[in-house]
């Protein structure tokens, strides 16, 4: 038999009953627009992806920022305490007298009144960073807490501070640190002043703990506790830790006026201190002066970068145990 005839094929005949046959499908293309809608679509997704990765970005920046400052803020602590343990070294080495050189730093001297070598103080390279520090004498500050009334007031006359502000902080100092809550004529008490504040709180009823305390004080402003530059505050010049004796050879200008000294005496003081301490008081003792220190203020810093991160203020008396020498803290404030 023969095979049978493809009816495509060229001069065949197609069956009358045969449907012609149709074209394959065609692939269909969208309407512009929604090809437009399916653009817009993809750029939206591509932004929002944008967005997020860059929020993503900033949100690790700000992250390894704070980790970064973190870690800067406890080497820099640590740094600070490096230098506390050098000022350290200083007060405990062996010496008999403090005095003050040209520049203004506390130095040490021997009992031949000759200056001990100083320790570097400024700027001091210690692995990442560097530390400085200041020592300065406690002893040349006058004690709010021992100090009668009129010490305390020539000390704020010396600071420029006029009577009628003086008034008001003398007699406030006195009834913060007295027992009762009865106000003196220019002074405060709780019930009269200090609760009626917008931030309300007691006056203490008892001596002053910290210097600080004074910024609670009425009448005490920032001012004045600060001072301005190149002019003393009256935080630089007053302590709480001391016995009430001042070191005649570091007690500052207006601290020599607050013990009733003459300009006169205060002049003759200063030049003789310039070379070298005094040894002993000589016709000053019994002016609320002595010759010596046991008590020191070390203000430290940590630096990283060449800029202070951290900072630390403690004061110190040296002590003598065993044979050996040593110092006690008696405030601390920081790192910070």
């Amino acid at each position: 038999m023969s095979a049978p005839s493809d009816p495509r094929a060229p001069g065949v005949a197609r069956h009358p009953g045969a449907r012609p046959s149709m074209p394959g499908p065609r692939a269909r293309r969208p309407p512009a627009g929604e090809r437009g809608f399916a653009l817009v679509a993809v750029l939206l997704v591509l932004a929002l992806l944008g967005v997020i990765g860059a929020e993503f970005a900033y949100s690790m920046r700000l992250e390894s920022a704070s980790v970064r400052a973190l870690k800067d803020g406890i080497t820099a602590g640590l740094l600070a305490e490096a230098g506390f343990e050098q000022a350290v070294r200083e007060i405990v080495a062996d010496s008999a007298y403090v005095g003050l050189r040209e520049d203004g730093q506390l130095t040490f001297y021997g009992r031949d009144q000759q200056p001990r070598p100083r320790l570097p103080r400024d700027r001091v390279p210690l692995g990442p960073g560097q530390f400085s520090y200041r020592l300065t004498d406690e002893e040349a500050r006058l004690n709010v807490n021992t100090s009668p009334p009129d010490r305390i007031d020539r000390l704020l006359l010396a600071l420029g501070i006029d009577k009628r502000v003086r008034d008001v902080i003398g007699d406030s100092i006195q009834d913060w640190r007295d027992a009762n809550e009865e106000h003196r004529l220019n002074g405060a008490e709780s019930e009269d002043y200090y609760l009626k504040l917008p931030v309300p709180y007691r006056s203490a009823n008892r001596n002053l703990e910290s210097v600080r305390e004074l910024l609670q004080i009425r009448g005490v402003t920032a001012a004045i506790f600060h001072g301005a530059e190149g002019k003393p505050g009256l935080g630089d010049l007053v302590t709480v830790k001391t016995s009430g004796q001042m070191n005649i050879n570091t007690a500052s200008e207006p601290v020599l006026h607050a013990l009733g000294l003459s300009d006169a005496e205060i002049s003759e003081i200063l030049q003789a201190r310039r070379d070298t301490p005094y040894p002993n008081t000589g016709r000053f003792g019994g002016r609320g002066l002595n010759a010596s220190t046991r008590t020191f203020r070390v203000e430290a810093q940590g630096l990283i970068d060449g800029r202070p991160r951290a900072r630390l203020s403690a004061v110190v008396q040296r002590t003598i145990a065993g044979g050996g020498r040593g110092v006690a803290v008696v405030e601390w404030s920081g790192p910070q």
